[in-house]
């Protein structure tokens, strides 16, 4: 129970506090020679990263791992196909990985070449809005490639979200999960990814429950309805790039919690368990969103159609009424000599009082009935 905690511990996101307080320990400053896509490179022996110049290159560090032990660490940002050759041919990863690997844009998988695991994670992050629009943008989205070799352990990251620095530091401070190798890593990213999944959900159920809100409360009388369908549309486009990201990524993760693997540690596959176990319920969550906004939305257009009958039964209603003195007055507009009552002295208050009387009951009638 205690590794539990520390492993759970280890991988929680931090506070900008604890962020800024881990990171003064760890210099990443890398030599200016190496690839501008390289953002940090170490190894690490027995839980903690080892200090030496010659680890402050991808092939330095390889080199110290397989001499000494221990692994090896590499973390790029976005490199280029030049970039990342050096580093695939001195790590002997297969082209096809290498390719996804810098082109991105990959579904959410799990592949194994040889002796590495080529792990693909979509990150998801809720952009704040001070209030949702039917232009709103709701997430952006990342991707995290990770290598799980033997003794190395290679992150590709693309996206300008989903930094993995704050997570490297909370790694460091907890060298009995980092004993276990590079699938302690990999467990960690996941755990990572899909703790951000679930605060993402928590947040777009907020958005969600605000349309939700607004479209069903009255805000007065004639108040404009059928009006958010742009704000619902919205989100049903962000609900499916979330759903794009948690949903490929379950079978993975059952891979990792279930099958027994040469690359992955038997005392951290099963802590995968919790990792699939999030993911499924962040995948209950996303599939509930789509299915309320869909409800909302047919609600939404219902309202619409209903405020339009409205309209039309009041614009019948009046239609009627004027109707009335319509009538009168074309009668009486014909020039025919002999007409009653046409030269009583009388008639025209008379046809008047009919008139508006008649008019009066029709409107009455027709505002008991809901009409007006």
């Amino acid at each position: 129970m205690s590794m539990i905690r520390d492993l759970r511990a280890a991988v929680r996101p931090a506070t900008r506090e604890t962020v800024s307080a881990s990171a003064a320990p760890y210099d990443t400053t890398r030599d200016p020679s190496t690839s501008t896509a390289v953002v940090d490179c170490a190894v690490y022996r027995d839980g903690a990263r080892v200090r030496d110049d010659d680890c402050l290159t991808p092939g330095g560090a390889i080199l110290k791992a397989r001499r000494d032990g221990g692994f090896a660490w590499i973390g790029l940002h976005e490199p280029t196909e030049s970039e990342f050759a050096g580093i695939a041919a001195e790590f002997g990863l297969h082209p096809l990985a290498v390719e996804d690997a810098v082109h991105a844009h990959q579904r959410p998988k799990l592949e194994r070449y040889d002796d590495t695991l080529f792990t693909v994670f979509k990150t998801i992050h809720y952009v704040e809005h001070a209030e949702l629009t039917d232009t709103s943008e709701v997430v952006e989205t990342g991707e995290v490639m990770c290598f799980t070799g033997r003794d190395f352990f290679i992150t590709v990251r693309h996206g300008g979200q989903g930094s993995l620095r704050a997570l490297r530091h909370r790694l460091q401070d907890d060298p009995e999960l980092l004993a276990k190798g590079p699938s302690a890593v990999l467990h960690a990213i996941a755990d990572h990814v899909v703790d951000g999944y679930l605060a993402v959900a928590d947040a777009m159920q907020d958005d969600i429950d605000e349309v939700e809100t607004d479209v069903f409360s009255q805000t007065g009388k004639g108040a404009p309805r059928g009006t958010d369908a742009g704000r619902i549309y919205q989100l049903k486009r962000e609900v499916l790039e979330f759903k794009r990201a948690v949903t490929p990524l379950q079978r993975p993760m059952q891979l990792l919690s279930e099958r027994p693997m040469r690359l992955v540690d038997p005392d951290i596959q099963k802590y995968f368990r919790d990792v699939a176990d999030h993911l499924a319920r962040v995948q209950e969550q996303v599939v509930g969103f789509d299915e309320l906004l869909n409800s909302i939305l047919q609600a939404n257009l219902a309202q619409a159609s209903v405020a339009q009958n409205e309209d039309m039964r009041k614009i019948t209603a009046w239609a009627a009424i004027i109707a009335v003195p319509t009538m009168v007055t074309g009668v009486y507009g014909m020039n025919f000599e002999h007409m009653p009552e046409l030269h009583w002295r009388f008639g025209y208050p008379l046809v008047l009082a009919v008139t508006v009387g008649a008019c009066f009951a029709i409107h009455r009638t027709l505002k008991r009935n809901g009409w007006l």
